[in-house]
């Protein structure tokens, strides 16, 4: 087998700690190094992690280590462009936690910096590699709804005071839209059932009288409608201010059947009951926490895509790229009470 890849974090926070428990437990990759702007201790980082890691607070000087096969970005969104065109450019594959961006100029120079480098990009889009949505694609796939021409995939989760990622993400800088900061993992789901190009989306934004949301600088509940050019239709709310339990709703409707979250009903199979749903077994996404994301799956096979010298199946660049195109396109919508062809948002 080949040597393991070295991996550089930039950004030491939440998710920087549940990436590299799930990179260092593939079988193709260790985190060696890590930059913060705030001070860290090598020592302090290896033992904390189980395996040697230079704490680092130059980047360039990080980039500029050969011994770096991958960068892993997991610093707040609006630096994502900057350090993400600055790793292409030193010749690093890259992992990078949504948003892209949240400004489209900067996902532009972005897509234009990985071209140019021939980077490999793995998007942090990992909800296309939970169990639910494995199976779901799956029971699609299988033809047991038939053609999906309707599907709703809507996220549900009140990130207020209680949340760690409140402190900065109500910020519109940081946050950008209730799309961008998380809802965007519902449309991209969303996208990946359809399997359709969007052509056009409708969108309208509010927001929560709670004094507990006041802070926010941005709408934070969205709800989007989607046109897709096979003539089928759907529907994404993106709700950050709501007060409940954590939700992921799907529901997706075919000619044969439909699926409603982890329950199915299809024509196809004899003898069902079509009064009652047959029920999946799978590991639904039941919660925000990236403790319980499956990063390990994706960052596995973001490493033998590398071996093979292929582009990153599911959560490739131009997968994360098009899915920021539709909330480019959602967010403009919303903004200028009109329905907006994705035609609109350029790709260079």
């Amino acid at each position: 087998m080949n040597k393991k890849y070295n991996v550089a974090v930039i950004g030491y926070g939440w998710a920087a700690t549940a990436h590299i428990a799930a990179i260092n437990a593939t079988d193709r990759a260790q985190v060696t190094a890590v930059w913060s702007s705030r001070p860290l201790e090598s020592a302090e980082l290896s033992a904390r992690h189980g395996s040697p890691i230079a704490a680092y607070d130059d980047l360039a000087a990080m980039l500029a280590d050969p011994s770096i096969d991958v960068v892993d970005i997991t610093s707040y969104p609006n630096q994502h462009a900057a350090q993400f065109i600055a790793a292409a450019r030193a010749g690093k594959h890259i992992i990078i936690e949504k948003p892209l961006a949240i400004e489209w100029a900067d996902i532009l120079a972005m897509k234009q910096a990985a071209e140019e480098s021939g980077a490999k990009t793995c998007v942090c889009f990992e909800c296309r590699y939970s169990s639910q949505f494995l199976a779901t694609k799956a029971l699609i796939d299988s033809g047991l709804v038939g053609g999906l021409h309707y599907g709703e995939i809507d996220y549900y989760h009140g990130i207020g005071p209680w949340y760690g990622q409140y402190r900065w993400n109500t910020k519109r800088e940081l946050g950008g839209s209730a799309l961008l900061t998380a809802g965007c993992h519902a449309l991209d789901a969303l996208l990946l059932c359809m399997d359709s190009s969007v052509e056009e989306v409708t969108s309208y934004s509010t927001q929560s009288r709670n004094p507990i949301f006041a802070a926010y600088e941005y709408t934070t509940t969205s709800t989007s409608l989607l046109k897709f050019s096979g003539g089928a239709i759907g529907k994404c709310a993106a709700v950050v201010d709501c007060l409940q339990p954590y939700y992921f709703h799907t529901h997706l409707v075919g000619s044969e059947g439909s699926i409603l979250d982890n329950k199915f009903h299809s024509q196809k199979l004899g003898g069902l009951n079509r009064h009652a749903w047959s029920e999946l077994s799978m590991k639904m996404l039941d919660s925000g926490d990236v403790s319980d994301h499956p990063y390990q799956t994706q960052f596995q096979a973001f490493f033998n895509a590398i071996d093979e010298n292929k582009e990153m199946p599911l959560t490739s660049f131009a997968d994360g790229f098009a899915t920021h195109r539709v909330i480019a396109a959602a967010d403009k919508s919303a903004a200028e009470g009109r329905t907006v062809k994705i035609s609109e948002i350029p790709i260079a």
